[in-house]
């Protein structure tokens, strides 16, 4: 199959969206399919992979993300594009005027299409201070995913939610995780010695973007108060954001280690000991299966990837969502123990054995094939009839 791929964030960006579509694209390449990649311009040019061609498109800087860009919209080019190449099937990965453009040009020119709800832009307002705007948000998410044969979402809670917004479309596409590269065996003793760390102090790990809407207060104090008990206790930070600065100033003794990639990154989980992850905005959190299967047990509110993965008490906590106190009393019992913490650590990278990325990209392989001959099909109907 040709696969059209649409989406705003792509690597070398690193967050959730991007890595898990650029999995996507991969496995559909590795599996034979030609993967026509969408994505806006980037000053660093593009890496070339087999079986993956790049179309770059306009696109501009995301407001206080400077190292993130959203694409404009460019139905014109999209619609020479796909005349010349046309995809069997499209999915479109973003909703920002880049995807909505590919949406609209997809169903005028009849080619199946599936969209990707990653991003609880919804949840955003109101950490930005445009809380009145939710319902907008909400509508334009709403409109945007009716339109598609298909919306894939990582769990069936978002998927109720979804059915709940009006959006009735929604299929069930699960999340993997590398178990080769997130993987206890990359603990590194040399870099916990460089956090300041022995054997029996906990290194407390974050990973992700450093930004409002991942409830970054509440991980402080939990940190604070493991720190209580254990004041060698240290806080490692992977990743950078509008954030970063104001949380680097007010606690000098955190460790900011930068975005890290690839064996680095893998270092950086495994030599850690804990995950507090108190974000109420992901849809599902890649970062969380990342931890577990690194070893780490993890404590997070019952949302998305912990909903689905965490076992309350085996591998780390599932706190009700919302409570505050409950979230910092876990996390400070977890910190202050280190057989426990040994304990839910193997049980957190067992439990993340049997998670393939290979399934998954069958699944989206037979969704995409299934919307190609639906199509298929709807179009033969319509000649009969004529």
């Amino acid at each position: 199959m040709r696969i059209g791929i649409v989406s705003e964030t792509y690597p070398p960006e690193i967050n959730g969206v991007a890595l898990t579509v650029h999995s996507l694209a991969a496995g559909l390449a590795a599996r034979g399919h030609s993967v026509d990649l969408v994505r806006p311009r980037q000053q660093q040019p593009h890496t070339d992979e087999a079986g993956i061609d790049v179309l770059s498109v306009r696109g501009g800087a995301l407001p206080r993300y400077p190292g993130l860009r959203f694409g404009l919209p460019a139905g014109r080019t999209l619609r020479q594009h796909w005349s010349e190449q046309r995809p069997d099937a499209i999915y479109v990965a973003t909703e920002g005027p880049l995807g909505w453009s590919a949406m609209r040009t997809a169903r005028q020119m009849g080619i199946p299409l599936s969209s990707g709800f990653h991003t609880r832009f919804d949840s955003y307002a109101d950490h930005y201070g445009v809380g009145l705007l939710t319902p907008l948000v909400r509508g334009y998410l709403r409109r945007f995913h009716r339109r598609a044969g298909a919306t894939l979402v990582p769990t069936e809670a978002l998927a109720d939610e979804l059915h709940a917004m009006g959006v009735d479309n929604a299929r069930l596409l699960r999340r993997a995780v590398d178990t080769q590269l997130f993987h206890p065996c990359y603990r590194d003793e040399a870099l916990r010695a460089s956090w300041g760390v022995d054997a029996s102090t906990p290194a407390v790990l974050y990973v992700g973007r450093i930004a409002a809407e991942k409830n970054l207060a509440l991980m402080v104090q939990a940190f604070r108060a493991i720190q209580q008990q254990v004041p060698q206790a240290r806080y490692v930070w992977v990743g950078d954001g509008p954030e970063r600065a104001a949380l680097q100033s007010a606690n000098p003794d955190f460790i900011f280690a930068g975005v890290q990639r690839g064996d680095a990154l893998a270092r950086h989980y495994a030599s850690a000991d804990l995950f507090p992850f108190s974000s109420l905005s992901e849809t599902f959190g890649n970062v969380i299966l990342e931890a577990l299967a690194a070893g780490l047990p993890v404590v997070a509110y019952a949302e998305g990837a912990a909903r689905e993965h965490l076992i309350d008490g085996v591998n780390g906590y599932r706190i009700e969502s919302g409570n505050a106190q409950a979230f910092i009393d876990a996390a400070t019992k977890l910190g202050s123990n280190p057989a426990l913490i040994r304990h839910m650590g193997r049980a957190a990278h067992a439990g993340m054995s049997g998670l393939s990325p290979d399934a998954v990209i069958r699944d989206f392989e037979n969704l995409l094939r299934d919307l190609a001959e639906e199509r298929t099909h709807e179009s033969a109907a319509v000649v009969s009839h004529a």
